[in-house]
């Protein structure tokens, strides 16, 4: 199906819709002081070609390179379409990057100009970031921004007057998105306007989307999931964005959207899952859930808590979900889509569709996409969401791309007679055992779910068997802290285990459970923007206790 001439690129799109329907709110950002602001489309097209006038009165190089950096707002999206508008291309950055690496990322992106939005220097690296931006870099500073002392959004729009937009063409490079980098430096992924609309082209065939749709922007838009789930759909199909203010008044933000669409991350569903279980046990849940008259009401009042309630479908991606926390969503009548994709073809790879789910597999390959096994499963796709590869490293793009054009994705899996693909683990992280045996860790930390265990990583290389090392949830180590029962969790941790082992294969059961202390976060390193683990660095920082722990000989360590 061909994109429509008028929605051939997010920015023709932004135009479409201030023509269509000029006094719709597209978005709606909350601030700390507790009021909201509405953008209409006419607004939000308005503010654009101001932004884009004021750009390209500049005089930068034609083509410039200008990077973003602050958490999710309605003025992040303005500045990433200004910057299209005046022809040029953006750079979004993490706001939980450290200081060197946001240095890198300025350098080798060559930005000519910084956008600095909302940073407050909690939940965020700005207090390490700030000493590290380069001294003749100029900024603009976006509502929410830690630098009053800058060239302000609010005042450059109100004096500029509205310049005609640059429209792209859609083979055009439109944004470098560097990839969070768990291991080395990250990669600056080149994607043009077409590879970033495929995503929304695609979704149209297989799921029915509209203007009257809600979703609420929380996870980073500097990753190509929120920036392809939520920015490009909502430009795409004309619907309205809310955003969050901040972690506290998260419940309330989600009760002012009351998404119809909502995409989360494995690590945020079991937050949820956690907090449900807090008010109302599981014991509970099983006798209310099974109760004839009563059930329907019962989930319906569980899912209107979490704001969830007109909900339609729901998406979880970039790690994965264990069936048991995707059952207990079905169950409750939320659709829960497990999707795959990555930032090298913009997450336009694979999905669960309504109707067609088969839990614990990724789906099916997407309209127009291709896939393949490759050496060791390796899992291969070509996608139209492809990238055009890695920003001045073509020995890399040579190294990730085959000769026929699919992307060696790195994950090893399964595509059953179906076309179901299930993801079995990670190239990379697999390790030996002492004993030469492999222990694939992915699908041992999916079984291993305890209500009151947060994350997992499966451990061990070079030890005779591999271990879990767990973070308990923050109200579980509360309660710890406060004098809970820590004989009974330990009790539940050893029949945890003892249920893992037995559906594991002998040379990858688990020695062990360490229960570790210090909270896996963005900001210490341990988690990806997305709240994957990064297992290299967990791995590193336990080091020096490992071997310890197997000397123990115990089934429950506490660290």
């Amino acid at each position: 199906m061909p994109i429509p001439s008028e929605k051939q690129t997010s920015l023709h799109c932004l135009f479409h819709w201030a023509k269509q329907t000029p006094n719709k709110v597209y978005l709606t950002q909350p601030y700390p002081d507790g009021h909201t602001e509405d953008i209409t489309w006419t607004q939000a097209a308005d503010q654009v070609r101001r932004m884009a006038g004021h750009l390209r009165s500049l005089d930068l190089p034609e083509r410039s390179h200008i990077a973003i950096l602050g958490k999710n707002s309605a003025h992040w999206i303005l500045a990433d379409l200004a910057i299209w508008a005046a022809g040029m291309v953006s750079v979004p950055m993490y706001p939980t990057l450290n200081g060197e690496t946001a240095e890198y990322i300025l350098e080798h992106s060559e930005a000519r100009l910084l956008f600095l939005g909302k940073l407050d220097g909690t939940a965020d690296g700005w207090d390490d970031i700030k000493g590290r931006l380069p001294a003749d870099l100029p900024i603009i500073s976006l509502p929410m921004s830690p630098r009053p002392d800058t060239d302000q959004w609010t005042d450059i729009t109100a004096r500029t007057e509205p310049a005609d937009p640059i429209l792209p063409d859609p083979d055009d490079l439109a944004t470098l998105i560097y990839t969070s980098g768990s291991t080395g430096r990250p990669k600056g992924v080149m994607h043009s306007f077409r590879t970033m609309i495929s995503v929304a082209e695609g979704l149209q065939q297989i799921f029915p989307v509209g203007p009257e749709d809600r979703m609420l922007s929380y996870l980073p838009l500097a990753h190509v999931a929120e920036r392809a789930a939520v920015q490009t759909l909502s430009l795409y199909y004309g619907f309205r964005l809310y955003f969050a203010n901040s972690l506290e008044t998260f419940q309330e933000d989600l009760q002012r959207a009351r998404p119809t669409l909502f995409f989360s991350v494995p690590r945020l569903w079991m937050k949820f899952y956690m907090t449900i279980n807090e008010k109302l046990p599981p014991k509970k849940q099983k006798l209310l859930f099974n109760l004839p008259i009563l059930n329907r009401a019962v989930k319906r009042k569980v899912l209107k808590q979490l704001g969830l309630d007109h909900c339609r479908a729901a998406l979880t991606g970039a790690a994965p979900l264990s069936a048991e926390i995707v059952h207990w969503y079905r169950n409750l009548g939320l659709e829960l889509l497990e999707v795959y994709g990555m930032s090298e073809n913009f997450g336009y790879s694979h999905a669960n569709r309504p109707g067609q789910t088969r839990i614990g597999t990724v789906g099916v390959a997407s309209p127009g996409v291709e896939h393949r096994l490759g050496d060791g499963d390796e899992v291969q796709v070509k996608s139209p969401g492809q990238m055009l590869g890695y920003y001045k490293n073509e020995e890399k793009t040579r190294e990730d791309l085959t000769d026929d054009g699919f992307l060696k994705t790195g994950d090893m899996g399964e595509i059953d007679a179906s076309g179901f693909l299930r993801i079995t683990g990670r190239v990379k992280d697999l390790f030996k055992t002492s004993k030469g045996k492999y222990v694939v860790p992915v699908p041992i930390e999916g079984r291993f779910n305890h209500p009151q265990v947060e994350a997992v990583c499966v451990a061990g290389a070079n030890q005779p068997q591999p271990c879990v090392m767990v973070l308990l949830s923050e109200e579980a180590r509360a309660a710890l802290d406060n004098g809970s029962q820590k004989d009974d969790l330990e009790r539940e941790l050893a029949a945890e285990l003892d249920a893992v082992n037995a559906e594991t294969e002998s040379h990858q059961q688990l020695a062990f459970v360490a229960v570790v202390r210090e909270p896996w976060t963005m900001e210490n390193g341990m988690l990806t923007p997305t709240m994957k683990i990064k297992r290299n660095v967990i791995e590193n920082h336990y080091a020096d206790r490992i071997d310890g722990w197997y000397q123990q000989k115990r089934k429950v360590i506490w660290e």
